[in-house]
């Protein structure tokens, strides 16, 4: 098959999954965060990889519900010189106390999703008490309801909350911005990039907003209607977000990947 970016060909991105159909993803968040206050430096690494699944229990024309649940995680954690904490939920060992919330919800519906063809959230059920996205990020890609060509941008706007020095909740306004780089046997890639719309004038603000932003590649199933990875990396440096001669770097990388999809292709 050949290349499908002819100038001015238009391609219409939509969902397309079918009742009983499960999806499985997994998902790998790395992170590196340092610090350093009044002269004294600290360091925090985590590692995650996550099996999780969508559980399709009902897909029409107009909208597609799914469940949502996380089978098996891996985790790791290590600040500063402390011994490193691991903990992998297939071993029948104790979760560390660090990863008591992340045990408690394995093998649970996080969520139940109700979503448009488009990839647009109609409703979603929030189960187990639990708004945890396990350095997931959203679960559904919000695509253009009108067929578009290659270069075409849309916006998504977006929410995160950061507390001031005051201690107050500040709400920043974000624009996520999409566009549609290339379309090749089938498979659409996408770029996203995150836009902060509300001024950010303290830097400890700042350090927290910039862990929230996306800025990456998004490949998406034309034919078959569903996300196939997407890669998320941050590179991030703030200076004087606690006094004069503070820093934090925030270094991370996030893949999901769609992990039947071998299988599936194989098949067809």
């Amino acid at each position: 098959m050949g290349d499908e970016t002819e100038a001015g060909k238009k391609h219409l991105l939509r969902y397309s999954l079918q009742t009983g159909e499960q999806l499985r993803f997994e998902v790998t968040h790395v992170a590196k965060t340092k610090t350093r206050v009044k002269g004294s430096e600290d360091v925090t690494q985590v590692h995650t990889t996550s099996q999780r699944r969508w559980d399709v229990v009902n897909a029409n024309e107009s909208e597609t519900t799914f469940e949502h649940l996380i089978d098996a995680v891996e985790m790791t954690q290590q600040h500063g010189d402390d011994d490193e904490v691991r903990w992998d939920s297939k071993s029948n060992e104790e979760p560390p106390p660090a990863f008591v919330v992340v045990a408690e919800h394995i093998g649970q519906k996080l969520a139940t999703v109700t979503m448009s063809p488009s990839g647009k959230e109609i409703k979603r059920e929030d189960h187990a008490g639990s708004k945890a996205t396990l350095g997931m990020g959203s679960l559904t890609l919000p695509l253009p309801e009108q067929p578009i060509v290659v270069g075409h941008s849309w916006v998504v706007p977006r929410e995160v909350q950061a507390r001031t020095d005051e201690g107050e909740v500040k709400t920043i306004k974000i624009n996520e911005r999409y566009t549609l780089d290339k379309v090749k046997t089938g498979v659409a890639t996408l770029s996203v990039r995150s836009e902060p719309i509300t001024p950010i004038n303290e830097e400890s603000v700042r350090a927290q907003v910039v862990q929230q932003l996306s800025n990456g590649v998004i490949r998406f199933d034309v034919d078959n209607g569903r996300m196939l990875s997407k890669q998320l990396d941050w590179d991030e440096t703030v200076v004087g977000f606690q006094g004069a001669n503070s820093m934090m770097e925030y270094r991370a990388k996030l893949t999901e990947t769609l992990i039947d999809d071998v299988e599936r292709t194989a098949r067809r």
